[in-house]
């Protein structure tokens, strides 16, 4: 799993738009299949938006599922992982001025990040040498971090809505589980195998995307206090990955893989899906043959952030907003 980390830091710095399988009209904004959602670029290519790795094979494909993009908690601004002066970091964007982004973290390589829910803390992971540990900052002053976690293969940290708890995933030998760090005794606890974890407001709870013995990725719902696991979306074909909980608590979002059959040629790209929390009124909401990776919601529900090649012929990746119209 140390790979894992060592390609991720690698797309990190290639150049935008280096990645592609196949030739994609990565130019169009949207497709006939996306009728009746408007969407927006947020960013541009001078502010050098990270773009999750996507490998794809004559077989398939797999991504990298870390969470590099998240909205503040009064929905003025925008976070989101950037690689500059040969160093991944995160930046903020104020959506009303539309100007530059100012720094956040003053760091090598940065992986993923979250906001805490008061909006006064990020907490993330970077790699240092063969290790990825989690750390905690000022949303908003100065580059002091405060180190959660050492030693380990750590990714993916999430708080709890009361703030008492950090989830992470951590990779090891047996596979990658969930975590959590308890902010009051700094005790660590391990709950049960799992990544992306998500946890549900006021609750003992949390989704998650687990990978099956076939490789496939699927999104479940875990009760760490009664020990009660669901699954809630999988499919035989096809996998999904980084749940985020819609801020009303009713819709589930995440990426899920896609095939698009070109006559001559088959192309497996990343998509944005939603459903409700019991997985019902499942659905695909973008159909673009650019990757679409790492949504999250508007803190109003109305709209859902992600990243994509879309809207640019060189393929460079920027932040998109799109209407949820549910």
């Amino acid at each position: 799993m140390q790979l894992f980390y060592k390609i991720l830091f690698v797309l990190l710095m290639l150049l935008p738009g280096a990645l592609r399988a196949q030739q994609v009209d990565y130019s169009v904004v949207s497709v006939p299949e996306e009728s009746g959602i408007d969407f927006m670029r947020i960013t541009s290519s001078n502010d050098y938006v990270c773009m999750p790795l996507v490998q794809r094979s004559r077989s398939g494909f797999t991504w990298l599922s870390n969470r590099i993009l998240d909205v503040s908690v009064d929905g003025g601004c925008i976070a989101y992982l950037s690689y500059r002066n040969e160093s991944s970091n995160i930046f903020i964007k104020d959506l009303a001025r539309q100007g530059t982004s100012v720094q956040r973290t003053n760091r090598r390589a940065v992986l993923d990040f979250s906001y805490s829910p008061d909006g006064k803390y990020l907490c993330f992971s970077e790699q240092r040498g063969e290790l990825n540990q989690v750390f905690q900052t000022d949303a908003t002053h100065g580059y002091v971090c405060r180190q959660i976690t050492s030693g380990s293969q750590d990714y993916s940290p999430i708080y709890s809505s009361d703030m008492s708890q950090i989830f992470f995933a951590r990779q090891e030998n047996r596979g990658v589980g969930i975590w959590s760090y308890d902010v009051r005794n700094n005790f660590l606890s391990n709950f049960t195998s799992g990544m992306n974890p998500c946890p549900l407001k006021d609750k003992s709870a949390f989704v998650c995307s687990r990978v099956t013995a076939d490789g496939r990725s699927e999104i479940w719902r875990i009760d760490y206090e009664t020990g009660v696991e669901e699954c809630i979306v999988s499919d035989p074909e096809r996998s999904f990955t980084t749940p985020s909980i819609s801020p009303d608590g009713q819709w589930l979002l995440f990426v899920g893989g896609s095939r698009i059959d070109g006559g001559d040629f088959v192309y497996f790209n990343t998509d944005i899906f939603v459903c409700r929390m019991d997985g019902s009124d499942f659905a695909q909401l973008t159909y673009h043959a650019a990757d679409d990776l790492s949504p999250v919601w508007s803190r109003d529900g109305r709209y859902i952030y992600f990243i994509s090649q879309r809207g640019d012929a060189a393929g460079t990746a920027n932040v998109w907003r799109m209407t949820f119209q549910y």
